[in-house]
């Protein structure tokens, strides 16, 4: 798999120099590359107790995307999932460490509580005041003598930064860290491995599995799962979490592993918001990514029941830009569709016929689905199944409210109906195409000329001709063969064939692309057109 980076070597320094670049001057480093990376407020006068975190590589934005006033004083950055040195860690500390002294925020692995704590010892002999609290949130193995730490180190970095921003003492802030740390829950779930640069990609999650309870590190979890979609999979963390949280109302930050899209995080977010826990739950930090694995597909969930003090810590406002901030968690409001928008609803009549015929077309394109799915993807967005499909479920569920023994009303009808239920270009096409078809057909034109001009005035807006390589190029010959009263499934047939010839398209996404791209694809759109056709003709 390929990656955005350049010499494997340099990935971390190169994003750290990235990172610093556009802070405007907020944030600095250390000059000690390529051994000690260690980034720094700009602004900082030693005059707080400052925290320091860090730890290896591949979490991005953790730990130096907390790095700002409100949160971390530094962060000491290893390479990629490996610990940073004990003088890293040293340099960190000598250099933003005054009279007040520090908090290191270590995550329970064991090469960083090893230098973290040779770097505190070395700290303190030379008389410095210097305590470290590990983060040890992981719940996956309920009985393991040294659970990792997760994603519930942002807890105690945020509200850690915010007793200090206010000038609190070092046993305060750690005290309030050890007591956030004992509280806080996480698990993680992933769909797939990440990619580790200069490494080979492990795949070793099934499709229909999910790995359950894994760490940050690209280690495998305590066990796959099968996955039946994410409200299993959800139902499956929460009710671990829900075994081993306190009472009481629950803080949640939902964190994407790196690699899963923020379409895929909302709809996480609304199954949690929906859980056994759902009830508990205030407050949200994110979804976002906070502490990835690099580009893991995969989310951790993390709890953590908070006092009405802390609260007002966790909502503070920082300068770090990765913060997302912490947000009260409400039921989905709701707001009136306008007047005008919601047309008045046609008077149903019933006609076997025409209610056989529509439903079986709509079956022609659910069963086409993926077919026509896959016909998109080399031409657009990979969609176009999916749409038709979904206007036809819709349609199916609302048939008998269709006024069936009237075509003139029926095409209308038609048009408002896939106009609210089918998205994209194709949606307000055909909503256009019956909705004209309707208006001629009150004229007096038969089904077949009023479905020509429903053609007709479809063109007109849309713009697509024969030859376009659009579903024009089957719609228009097939209506017109019926018109003429001859069999309609051979020219569309026909036309739609013709169209994985078309070099250029005029139309649609397709414009985008190159003739080497289109040859040999055929339009889904005119291929859904012509399989209507050949079904109608059966």
């Amino acid at each position: 798999m390929q990656l955005f980076v350049n010499d494997k070597n340099n990935v971390v320094t190169e994003a750290i120099d990235g990172l610093i670049c556009g802070s405007g001057g907020k944030l600095s480093r250390l000059d000690g590359y390529p051994h000690i990376k260690v980034v720094v407020r700009s602004d900082w006068d030693k005059s707080k107790v400052a925290l320091i975190s860090g730890g290896g590589s591949g979490h991005e934005p953790a730990h130096a995307g907390f790095v700002g006033q409100g949160m971390l004083t530094a962060a000491v950055c290893g390479d990629v999932f490996a610990s940073p040195s004990v003088d890293a860690v040293l340099a960190a500390i000598l250099a933003v460490t005054g009279p007040q002294g520090c908090v290191l925020i270590v995550k329970n692995y064991t090469g960083d509580r090893l230098n973290f704590g040779l770097a505190a010892e070395r700290a303190r002999s030379i008389g410095l005041k210097v305590s470290m609290v590990v983060v040890d949130d992981d719940i996956a193995l309920p009985n393991i003598p040294q659970p990792r730490g997760l994603a519930g180190t942002l807890f105690v970095h945020k509200i850690a930064g915010a007793l200090a921003a206010e000038g609190a003492s070092l046993e305060t802030i750690t005290a309030v860290a050890e007591r956030i740390i004992g509280n806080v829950k996480t698990i993680g779930l992933s769909l797939d491995t990440c990619v580790v640069p200069g490494s080979e990609k492990i795949d070793r999650i099934p499709n229909d599995c999910a790995e359950l309870g894994l760490g940050i590190h690209g280690e495998a979890g305590i066990e796959q799962i099968d996955y039946a979609g994410v409200n299993a999979a959800v139902a499956v963390m929460v009710q671990k979490l829900a075994k081993s949280v306190d009472q009481g109302d629950l803080v949640v930050l939902l964190n994407n592993l790196g690699g899963v899209s923020s379409l895929e995080m909302s709809i996480v977010a609304n199954e949690i918001f929906r859980s056994q826990l759902g009830e508990r739950m205030t407050h949200v930090i994110g979804p976002a990514c906070l502490m990835t694995s690099l580009d893991m597909k995969g989310i951790s969930i993390t709890v953590c029941p908070i006092n009405a003090e802390e609260l007002q810590y966790l909502q503070a406002p920082v300068e770090p830009w990765a913060w997302p901030g912490c947000n009260a968690i409400s039921s989905t409001a709701i707001i009136e569709m306008p007047d005008g928008l919601t047309p008045e609803p046609p008077v149903a009549s019933a006609h076997d016929e025409t209610r056989a015929l529509i439903i079986g077309c709509c079956e022609v394109l659910i069963d086409s689905e993926r077919e026509l799915n896959t016909l998109d993807a080399f031409s657009g967005d990979g969609d176009t199944g999916s749409t038709l499909a979904s206007a036809a479920r819709a349609l199916i569920s609302k048939v008998d409210e269709l006024p069936l023994a009237d075509h003139t009303q029926l095409f209308r009808a038609l048009g408002q109906e896939l106009s609210q239920t089918m998205g994209g270009s194709s949606g307000v096409l055909l909503a256009i195409f019956f909705a004209a078809a309707g208006d001629a057909s009150s004229s007096g034109s038969n089904i077949a000329n009023s479905l020509l001009a429903g053609l007709k005035r479809m063109k007109e807006i849309g713009g697509a001709r024969l030859g376009d390589r659009s579903m024009v190029d089957a719609l228009e010959p097939g209506l017109e063969a019926f018109a003429k009263g001859s069999d309609p499934a051979m020219p569309s047939r026909a036309g739609a064939d013709s169209t994985a010839e078309m070099a250029s398209a005029r139309v649609g996404r397709a414009t985008y692309l190159s003739a080497e791209q289109l040859r040999g694809n055929k339009d889904p759109g005119a291929e859904a057109v012509a399989k209507l056709f050949e079904y109608l003709t059966k």
